[in-house]
């Protein structure tokens, strides 16, 4: 099916001028790079474009640096400076209706979401592009995309309830916004580890194959049953891709090589962050084993694995101060690490972060989907619960595999399916 989507000229949605807010250790660990969303709406609304744009500027007033740019002291130290210069925001008018086939195809589809120009943000950047498309008959899609060292995932995920709650005529958002670290909000993390996180961030220049998968819960449900109930989903559901993805891209003469998987975790509750904070507060997990024991191995023994890096998270913040010269702790020095990066997955969550209750008006969104540029690594996003698809599991994002292993990487999925 063909679908035009005509664009207006972007707009600026101004915010106040509020001086500036210094960047916690956590967003600096956060090179510049976009990630988008795209929250699919079945139901209508009146005029979702000027709606939106309206709540969007209400938002503005208690996000203020949302409404900024990143600023610079003259010596290389960045800040927030929240200047008031704006949102970029364009409307938008798609040329079909909104049914399952118009969703499926929405990851393909860059006309969706406004972009940056560069891969990286650059300092005149917005924090914050919006776009919102109405599709005939009703129904509507707001593409966001965002710097992140403004925000993670559960940060930008706060911002848009606020929106959704102003664009339904609340005074203000439920929630009061915090962004200093100055406060106390959030820890200070050793310079040394934040280097070290930043230095293992850089952007992959592979081509990679855009994949939308469904894990079943049937599949899910015979994983937790293998461990004895003591597995959540996102566990069942990253270790059948860490699997899958091992059998597709290690061969037979690689079988010694280790494999790493990591991912992120919200560590909001575990260092005290206030209620509020929309920052980055994450910390990135790792583990690893031999390509053989991943490919081969039983699944209950990954979601030990997997169970185990999460059981230990409080530890980078206990051995914080235990660096080497280079930032990396003695014991991470100790491990051996994969020879390429390719042999390194990373799967990030997006349920339970919020995303799934943002509300413009017509209710819940139909489907979050995540829609992949280049990327932090090679990565899986598993995204909220969604009721358009008509399909029983959860839905993936994945940009993980190159082109050549994508048919293999989907069949190694449908046989664990089975």
């Amino acid at each position: 099916m063909s679908i035009v989507v005509s664009k207006s000229l972007p707009v600026v949605v101004v915010g106040p001028c509020a001086g500036i807010v210094h960047l916690s250790s956590f967003d600096r660990c956060m090179p510049p790079f976009p990630v988008t969303l795209l929250l699919v709406f079945n139901q209508p609304i009146e005029d979702p474009v000027e709606t939106i744009k309206k709540a969007l500027s209400q938002a503005l007033m208690h996000y203020p640096p949302m409404a900024g740019r990143t600023g610079d002291d003259g010596e290389g130290e960045l800040h927030i400076a929240c200047t008031g210069e704006g949102v970029s925001f364009v409307g938008a008018s798609a040329s079909c209706a909104l049914d399952d086939e118009a969703t499926r195809s929405a990851l393909l589809l860059s006309d969706l979401a406004v972009g940056y120009p560069a891969e990286y943000c650059r300092l005149s950047d917005p924090f914050l592009l919006m776009q919102v498309t109405e599709f005939s008959r009703g129904g509507f899609i707001v593409g966001v995309t965002w710097n992140h060292v403004m925000a993670d995932a559960a940060g930008m995920a706060q911002f848009l309830r606020a929106v959704g709650e102003l664009a339904r005529g609340m005074p203000a958002p439920a929630v009061a916004p915090v962004r200093s670290e100055i406060d106390g909000s959030v820890p200070r993390l050793p310079p040394l580890m934040v280097a070290a996180v930043r230095s293992q961030m850089r952007m992959e220049t592979e081509e990679l194959a855009s994949l939308d998968v469904t894990i079943p819960s049937s599949l899910i449900g015979r994983i937790k049953e293998e461990c004895a109930g003591d597995c959540t989903v996102f566990e069942a559901v990253a270790a059948v891709l860490w699997r899958c993805r091992t059998r597709t891209v290690i061969s037979d003469a690689d079988t010694d090589d280790p494999v790493a998987f990591a991912f992120p975790s919200n560590v909001r509750g575990l260092v005290g962050a206030k209620e509020g904070y929309y920052g980055n507060c994450v910390a990135m997990l790792q583990v690893q084993a031999s390509s053989a024991a991943v490919a081969s191995g039983d699944m209950k023994d990954l979601v030990k694995l997997i169970k185990l890096a999460k059981e230990k998270v409080s530890d980078i913040f206990v051995n914080a101060g235990d660096e080497t010269s280079d930032g990396a702790s003695r014991d991470e020095q100790q491990r051996a690490h994969p020879r390429s990066r390719y042999n390194t997955l990373s799967v990030t969550s997006w349920r339970n972060l919020g995303f799934e209750a943002v509300d413009f008006g017509p209710g819940r969104p139909a489907r979050v989907m995540w829609k992949p540029h280049r990327t932090i690594g090679f990565v899986c996003v598993v995204c909220p619960p969604c009721n358009a698809r008509g399909e029983d599991g959860v839905n993936v994002a994945s940009f993980c595999v190159k082109p050549e292993h994508a048919g293999a990487f989907v069949a190694e999925l449908a046989a664990l399916n089975i």
